[in-house]
């Protein structure tokens, strides 16, 4: 099966060949693969560079809004500080302006010192940790090669990573998982260590080696992983464990957050020491020479690796599997398990379950019922919108959402107050019934606008008219030619047309005809339009439902008001698009209406009435101010529209809530300012939230991604 080709989003950079510990699961040493002995033991800078450029290249080329890169080993820490800058700088210097860098390194950490955090923290390199779990456990392998026990030495390292000024480099503990090992010692050792995250990892076997069963069952690693499920939740699940969230996201048709989950396409590349490319480190356990691609960085690019058999072979979903797999009811959620665990050398090859088959099919149905779906699975692309990178599927997504809530709304305004309100709603409501078994465009549209949401509450909240959804049926169809004529309610001697403007009544008349001929006149007063480099949106000072972000809004622009804001509206959007072009991409597809307002939102209790369609901005001369403005409120009511599907928080922790808002908004903002002390109170904001006892697991997993943007 052929189709374009998939970007390569992740590469795992060998920086070390070697290790100082000698652990007997370890795949890169200890399994059929060993090709690690004929290599550099130390990269080179030739091959930095070149590494850099090639992923510039493919990030340029694919247009990607970031890219992973984990400096790896071996033991990457034997690089050295020297080596290890060298690297971090080349990276950083040959993405800067072509896409976000995440950049990240694992390691045993038994070197790791004050000087390698400086060093990550000034490059912003997130330290992921090896540990199996308390002494025992992590004794029955990660020993030194003379037998000592590495354990002490991780936990000075844990213990000086999660100081206050190192904290925010934390990613967390990845932990090789051992039955024999005792759960419940396993994980409450590791959760003392206070990580942002677990990722517990199944070990590495295959058909051929296939893993330890020690008590006979079919399933020891499912209970195994459901005896620490039990007891993560009965702790309140106080950090995210990247599998356990895996396979909520899964079930829930969101994306599996690891390589060993899910029915995405494989995009991660391996670099190693000498420059050459192989495909996923997991492949070595398979056979001798399974990562092999054949190409290296020196005459190959990304695009050319990302083309090789093994890589595509990981690339289109259930027709990739075998058809046991393909026929699993839970196979949109292991997505057939690590590529690697499928291997059998009778001549099947991959062609097969995962070994590991039993296990997974066990533990993703269990958990998926003792799982409350409403409040902890995500909605798509959820992890995306949370650190920033969403390519349009997660704000589209929220997008729909949004107008369903809207819809449901409208019921509710029909069924609580309709009756009430008589003929000229039941005259409107037939109308936009028509209008939505004729044309569904017109029906999104009137949902999507994002003053209607505002006027269906407040008719709630009998502080609104029902009669005025005939003038939100009038600005979607009456333009098209959908009606010949509406019958529209007067405000304030004004009708009032959503997204066009208003047409001044005659005195003393309570409502208003209006026909399908274009409107114009001295009594018909429009929007103004501002367009500029893909973004195009009117200036709405007329609404009657718009004063809805807690703060005032404007009356009518005078024309020198109009003038002033088609001058600075323009160089600050300018500013997002150099700055933060994922984020500007998106305001350009969902945002048709800027609010002016009397004042700048209070950062305290900002309110995003526009949800993702309308911003309140107050009109400055300075148009950094503008842009920051812009871009908080666009994040605050993607905020407030992922609240409408997803538990964050307890909602009636108000603190959480406010420090929720304003560190999603700043993580954003920020990049607009040259304000490193702002940054650093932006960190050290997001690292007193990571703490709060009030977030949801996927609230945990939220401010994570949170995280990973700043």
């Amino acid at each position: 099966m052929t189709g374009p080709t998939v970007p390569l989003r992740q590469l795992v950079l060998k920086v070390h060949s070697r290790c100082d510990l000698a652990c007997r699961h370890c795949y890169i040493y200890e399994h059929a693969d060993q090709s690690w002995s004929s290599r550099p033991r130390v990269i080179s800078q030739e091959t930095i560079s070149r590494t850099a450029l090639r992923l510039a290249e493919h990030a340029t080329k694919h247009q990607l809004a970031s890219v992973q890169v984990i400096l790896h080993g071996g033991e990457p820490l034997l690089a050295g500080p020297t080596r290890l800058r060298a690297i971090c700088e080349e990276l950083t210097t040959a993405l800067r302006g072509v896409c976000a860098l995440d950049l990240r390194i694992h390691t045993n950490a038994v070197q790791l010192g004050e000087r390698h955090l400086d060093l990550f923290a000034e490059y912003g390199v997130r330290v992921g940790v090896s540990l199996d779990g308390d002494r025992a456990a992590n004794d029955r392998f990660r020993l030194f090669a003379n037998g000592r026990s590495s354990h002490d030495k991780v936990l000075r390292a844990i213990s000086l990573l999660d100081q206050d000024r190192y904290r925010h480099l934390y990613a967390g503990i990845l932990c090789t998982i051992d039955v024999r090992n005792d759960p419940v010692a396993v994980y409450d050792a590791l959760a003392a260590l206070r990580p942002p995250r677990i990722d517990f990892l199944l070990p590495h076997a295959t058909w051929d080696e296939p893993p330890l069963r020690p008590d006979g069952t079919d399933t020891p690693y499912a209970d195994w992983l459901l005896t620490i499920h039990h007891r993560w939740n009965e702790q309140g699940r106080p950090m995210p464990v990247r599998l356990f969230d895996s396979i909520v996201s899964t079930l829930g048709g969101g994306p599996g957050l690891t390589e060993a989950m899910g029915l995405e396409a494989a995009d991660v590349v391996v670099v190693e020491t000498d420059g050459t490319y192989e495909q996923a480190d997991s492949l070595k356990t398979a056979y001798d020479g399974a990562p092999v691609t054949g190409k290296d960085v020196f005459q190959h690019t990304l695009d050319e690796v990302a083309r090789h058999p093994g890589i595509t072979a990981r690339q289109h979903g259930l027709d990739d599997l075998c058809a046991t797999c393909r026929s699993c009811p839970v196979v949109r959620s292991c997505g057939g398990g690590l590529f690697a665990h499928r291997y059998r050398s009778d001549g099947t090859g991959f062609d097969n379950p995962s070994v590991f088959c039993a296990d997974l099919k066990e533990l993703i149905l269990s958990i998926d019922a003792r799982t409350d779906a409403s409040a902890t699975r995500p909605v798509q692309g959820f992890d995306a919108l949370a650190d920033g990178s969403d390519e349009g599927v997660g704000v589209r997504g929220l997008a729909r959402e949004r107008r369903d809530v809207t819809r449901g709304l409208l019921s509710d305004v029909h069924h609580e107050i309709g009756a009430r309100a008589g003929e000229p709603w039941e005259r409107s409501w037939q109308l936009a019934l028509d209008l939505g078994q004729r044309d569904g465009a017109l029906l999104e549209a009137l949902l999507s606008h994002p003053y209607t949401r505002t006027w269906a509450l407040r008719c709630l909240d009998e502080a609104a008219s029902p009669t005025h959804l005939s003038s939100l049926l009038a600005a979607v169809a009456l333009p098209v030619g959908a009606v010949d004529r509406v019958t529209v309610p007067t405000h304030d001697g004004f009708v009032y047309l959503l997204g066009l403007g208003r047409l001044r009544a005659e005195p003393g008349s309570s409502e208003v005809e209006l026909t399908a001929h274009p409107l114009g006149g001295p009594d018909w007063e429009p929007l103004h339009r501002v367009r500029c480099d893909g973004l195009d949106v009117v200036l709405d000072d007329s609404d009657p439902h718009r004063d809805c972000f807690g703060t005032p809004v404007t009356g009518r622009l005078t024309d020198v008001e109009v003038e002033q804001w088609m001058h600075v509206l323009p160089q600050a959007w300018t500013l997002i698009c150099k700055r933060l072009p994922v984020v500007g991409s998106r305001v350009a597809e969902e945002v048709r209406v800027i609010t002016p307002l009397a004042a700048p939102p209070d950062p305290e209790h900002f309110v995003p009435g526009g949800g993702l369609g309308a911003l309140g901005v107050r009109l400055d001369p300075d148009p950094e101010r503008v842009a920051v403005e812009l871009v908080r409120g666009f994040r605050l009511g993607l905020l407030d529209a992922l609240l409408d599907v997803c538990d964050l928080y307890d909602e009636s922790d108000t603190r959480t809530g406010r420090l929720l808002g304003d560190t999603y908004a700043r993580a954003a903002t920020d990049v607009l300012r040259d304000d490193p002390e702002r940054a650093r109170r932006t960190r050290a904001q997001w690292a007193e939230l990571s703490a709060s006892g009030s977030l949801t697991a996927l609230g945990r997993r939220f401010v994570d991604g949170i995280g990973r943007s700043l």
